[in-house]
């Protein structure tokens, strides 16, 4: 009897292994080399850029500045603006794969969809609502094949400024619905700077800004919240370009995780009183050699898309 439970032992054990050897042992070879990255990139996150009040400096730039300009540009920025698609006026994203180099360099990220200007709009052959959803499905595509993990914040950038018309109202609304019923949060780049919005009963000019115009629609309809990116580079309340970053509520928009308080190029007529703190030629080269010019930007966190 003893004889006959050895050998069944025996045989068991054979085929356990046998099976054993015909089953993974663990992840994939490419699943953990992604693990070793996101591993080593979390080992170097210690966010730069920090200012004295405890916020964070930032850049952007239409064209990815190249694999080697990543640790000079780290000594200043905490984050980078990471473009999903092509980046207005370009013809193609030179930012596109490039996430992990990015986050293995230390940088959190503010991720950015190009949207459409109203001509664009316009000429589209589907309706703005039917355009805007397909775009944020093209956005949270992108995000993925990214890596970009569930609940980063993907800001649509709205490049015209003052209230919005009705065919970019919809466009607009249903990029971000769409966006906040998928795996990400939606956010918005917009305007914070005053625009003319005709005249009050007392004959006096009125003025409405971007990011004030999207607030009113989304309390009158209900809508999911929209994180602002907010565009205000007027001197004052911005400094110009200066890595000696303003105070984040003092945008001018109320509860703006991030602001854009300096672009290349300058803007002269919202830019004069601080115009000595740009190069030259309109571009601002703050915490970068001097043929590379950035945007500049503070944010309350070192991460502000929550992207690494």
């Amino acid at each position: 009897m003893r004889s006959a439970w050895l050998l069944l032992g025996l045989l068991c054990l054979s085929a356990c292994r046998r099976q054993d050897a015909a089953e993974p042992t663990g992840p994939s070879e490419a699943a953990r080399l992604e693990a070793a990255a996101h591993h080593g990139a979390d080992a170097v996150f210690k966010p730069s850029g920090k200012t004295a009040a405890g916020e964070y400096v930032g850049f952007d730039r239409n064209l990815y500045p190249g694999d080697q300009r990543l640790a000079e540009l780290h000594k200043s920025f905490a984050y980078a603006g990471f473009w999903l698609n092509n980046p207005p006026g370009e013809t193609s994203n030179s930012w596109a794969g490039k996430r992990l180099l990015l986050r293995k360099a230390g940088f959190g990220f503010l991720v950015l969809a190009n949207g459409r200007l109203d001509a664009e709009i316009k000429r589209s052959k589907l309706k703005p609502d039917a355009l805007g959803t397909q775009d944020a499905v093209s956005a949270v595509a992108a995000a993925k094949r990214e890596g970009f993990p569930a609940n980063t914040l993907i800001f649509l950038d709205q490049e015209e400024g003052g209230r919005l018309l009705p065919e970019q109202a919809q466009y607009f609304f249903a990029w971000t619905e769409a966006v906040s019923e998928s795996d990400f949060r939606a956010g918005a780049y917009l305007s914070g700077q005053a625009s003319p919005d005709g005249t009050g009963p007392d004959g006096k000019p009125l003025m409405v800004t971007t990011a004030q115009d999207v607030r009113e629609h989304i309390a009158a309809e209900h809508l999911p919240p929209v994180a602002f990116w907010v565009q205000q580079d007027a001197c004052p309340p911005a400094p110009g370009c200066t890595l000696a970053a303003p105070l984040l509520k003092d945008s001018g928009t109320m509860d703006a995780p991030v602001w854009q308080y300096a672009q290349t190029p300058r803007r002269p007529s919202l830019t004069r009183t601080c115009a000595a703190t740009y190069a030259p030629d309109g571009s601002c080269y703050a915490g970068a050699t001097p043929d590379l010019f950035v945007d500049l930007n503070v944010a309350g966190s070192p991460d502000p898309s929550a992207g690494r």
